[in-house]
């Protein structure tokens, strides 16, 4: 918008120069983005943010800079006298929910004329072209008010009246109408537009356009001055049905000031006086829905807490002065009532932010904001320690090659019954969405793995053949549907490998490489009484799988995808294999980081030995390591199972395992007849729980 500096002065006396000028009015949110110099006046060039149609106006800008230097605002001229004789002339609104308020004078007798220099030159500075004196006074107090006005050609208003409706009401549903506007083009009209009718036709499209029949031309010796309201959205659609854009529309889309346009029409008709002569008549103004302000409460407490700042009760309301705002003053809080030109004020944080660019952004010291991430637990000491668990879970995976990924937290049966999750399984208590961006994704996620499946087959279809992602993020479980669901931090990955030739041979199945990944991340949380077995997710390869326990809690699964899923996935390649992994954070958050005790290296020497039992084969190898473990002996230092077998010279339904055992002392060296007694031990312990016998 082009704003003239010396118009501005008119309303308020600033003694600033233009430059410090235009840095006032951007520092309080109305870009200067440019002050042109023109004859002996400056342009400001102001970009007027949608939300402050107020500001589209001479008057509204120095309202901005009457509140920011604290000096007075003064308004034009605008009282008349009008004829007391009788008004013959009508109005009706037939659509009320469309025009809120029609105001309208009649003037008689005028003469035609060009503008004087003084309109013209005014005009030209805000680039509007003068059309004649008449026209050009409703563009002047267009710009000097922000409030759009249209003048009829009175003698062509069929009937001595006005109706303000849309087809649908004038004419019946469904009419079509078709319309000639100013531009000399004949539009057909959509039947929910709102026109002003005279007794006859269609005269004006509302807020947008008038008539050619209707408008003021050299001919002219008697008008009619419009003001009105027309609802914001109604305006709208029309201009976009139309494809018709107009300095009114403009305005009126962003809602005008329903109690200015009465000063807006007498300003027009007094200026109108003043240039072309003439006898102002009576005024009709229709009102039937009237403004009501909101009412806002905000404590003085409120506005320093959010704002960062000890400003007093004299300063903030120094800061409000000038803004046209009701203030209601009490002991802790004011309720304010803004204006009808504000529309952008509906809450407390509108409050705040008026007091705050008032105040200064520059005033106010910057200050980082501190941020967390994840669930503000109970203090901030665990916040800190979920939020370093949680990153020293990313970089293990980013230092062994993953990518992580982000998606939306969303998900749809259909990707429960693709995993064969069953009925009475607890990812089946899913939070519905009650709005979702698409009918597939209507629950919350209660798991990440059909999410990251999605990923790997995105990157496959772009020929990516190598492929190791992960993503933490929330899952969401509605166990008691009338209460808040359970959230969990959770921790998902995915890996893939095409299977090619390779120069060299590396035949460590996909399955230990991920299983090593978790042991990676384990090993840098400090947690080690954890243990792999046999996994009974229905979506895993039973061979190739384990689900993942933390003293006797399970906290996860990994595991091959397993081949009829892979086939229903489609995924092109030579014998696929995909791995998955999800733990639960939240879960191992109370085993992580455990202190570190040194201890000294060991002075003495260990001894090993190994030892092979047949057993039955539906045995974990984890209940022998639990088993072991469990052995009351300070000697034992470590324990390890180093082959698993099945086969020839072992029973039908038997396996057998094998195990080593180290033994150490810090104190001593150790004999080996000792040794051979506890191991011996250790070993008849073992076919004990185990129900086994040697190998030999």
């Amino acid at each position: 918008m082009r704003v003239p500096f010396e118009w501005l002065k008119e309303f308020v006396d600033v003694k600033a120069a233009p430059t410090e000028v235009g840095h006032k009015l951007t520092m309080i949110g109305l870009e200067v983005e440019a002050i042109e110099h023109v004859d002996d006046d400056y342009i400001f060039e102001v970009n007027v943010t949608p939300n402050r149609p107020d500001c589209l106006s001479i008057i509204g800008i120095a309202r901005e800079l009457s509140a920011a230097y604290r000096i007075p605002l003064k308004f034009p001229k605008h009282d008349v006298l009008s004829d007391p004789g009788e008004l013959d002339f009508n109005v009706d609104i037939l659509d009320v929910p469309l025009c809120h308020r029609y105001a309208g004078r009649v003037v008689k007798s005028l003469k035609i004329a060009p503008s004087p220099e003084w309109l013209k030159n005014r005009l030209d500075k805000c680039g509007i072209r003068s059309i004649n004196n008449i026209v050009d006074v409703t563009n002047y107090v267009l710009l000097e008010f922000g409030h759009p006005l249209h003048a009829f050609d009175l003698n062509t208003i069929k009937g001595h009246r006005l109706r303000v409706g849309t087809p649908n009401t004038v004419k019946g549903n469904g009419a079509k109408i078709k319309f000639e506007t100013l531009d000399g083009i004949m539009r057909e009209v959509p039947p929910d537009s709102l026109l002003i009718w005279d007794a006859k036709r269609p005269i004006a499209i509302a807020g947008i356009m008038g008539g050619l029949e209707t408008e003021v031309s050299d001919t002219t010796k008697d008008i009619f001055i419009e003001s009105a309201y027309f609802d914001p959205m109604s305006v709208r659609r029309t201009s976009k049905a139309l494809g018709l854009k107009t300095e009114s529309s403009y305005r009126f889309e962003r809602e005008t000031d329903i109690k200015v346009l009465k000063k807006a029409l007498d300003r027009a008709a007094f200026l109108m006086k003043q240039v072309a002569g003439g006898t102002i008549y009576g005024k009709i103004d229709l009102y039937p829905k009237s403004f009501a302000p909101v009412r806002i409460n905000i404590k003085y407490d409120d506005i320093n807490d959010l704002l960062g700042l000890k400003l007093k009760k004299k300063e903030i309301h120094a800061c409000l002065d000038g803004l046209g705002l009701d203030i209601k003053e009490a002991a802790d809080h004011m309720v304010i009532s803004p204006p009808a030109f504000r529309k952008d004020i509906k809450g407390k944080a509108d409050i705040v932010e008026e007091i705050a660019r008032m105040y200064g952004y520059d005033r106010i010291t910057p200050e980082l904001p501190k941020a967390t991430i994840g669930m503000e637990w109970q203090g901030s000491e665990i916040k800190n320690d979920q939020a370093r668990i949680k990153k020293n879970i990313r970089e293990s995976l980013l230092k062994l090659g993953y990518s992580e990924a982000v998606n939306f937290s969303f998900m749809g049966l259909h990707e429960l019954d693709l995993l064969g999750i069953a009925e009475n399984d607890n990812r089946r208590s899913l939070l519905q969405v009650k709005n979702p961006l698409k009918a597939e994704d209507s629950f919350m996620r209660s798991t990440l793995v059909p999410s990251l499946l999605k990923n790997l087959l995105h990157n496959i279809s772009h020929g990516n053949k190598e492929i190791e992602l992960f993503e933490m993020a929330r899952v969401f479980i509605n166990e008691m549907p009338n209460s808040l669901p359970t959230e969990k931090d959770y921790l998902a990955a995915v890996y893939y490998r095409e299977k090619n030739g390779s120069l060299y041979r590396d035949d460590t199945l996909d399955f230990y490489n991920v299983k090593g990944a978790v042991e990676a991340i384990f090993n840098d949380l400090k947690i080690y009484d954890y243990s792999f077995v046999r996994s009974s997710e229905p979506f895993l390869h039973p061979g190739q799988s384990s689900d993942i326990f933390l003293m006797d809690n399970k906290i996860g699964y990994i595991g091959a995808i397993s081949p009829a899923i892979i086939d229903v996935l489609d995924i092109k390649a030579n014998k696929p294999t995909v791995i998955a992994l999800e733990l639960d954070i939240d879960s191992i958050m109370p085993y992580t980081l455990q202190i570190v005790k040194y201890m000294p290296l060991p002075k003495y020497p260990f001894i090993e030995r190994d030892t092979a039992v047949i057993l039955d084969h539906s045995l974990e190898a984890s209940n022998i390591i639990k088993w072991l473990k469990s052995y009351p002996s300070d000697l034992i230092e470590d324990i390890h199972i180093f082959d698993v077998y099945q086969g020839k010279n072992i029973p039908q339904g038997k396996k057998s395992i094998a195990f080593n055992i180290r033994y150490r002392t810090a104190t001593r060296t150790l004999k080996d007849d000792e040794i051979d007694t506890l191991h011996s031990s250790v070993v008849e312990y073992i076919l004990d729980k185990t129900n086994g016998k040697l190998r030999q």
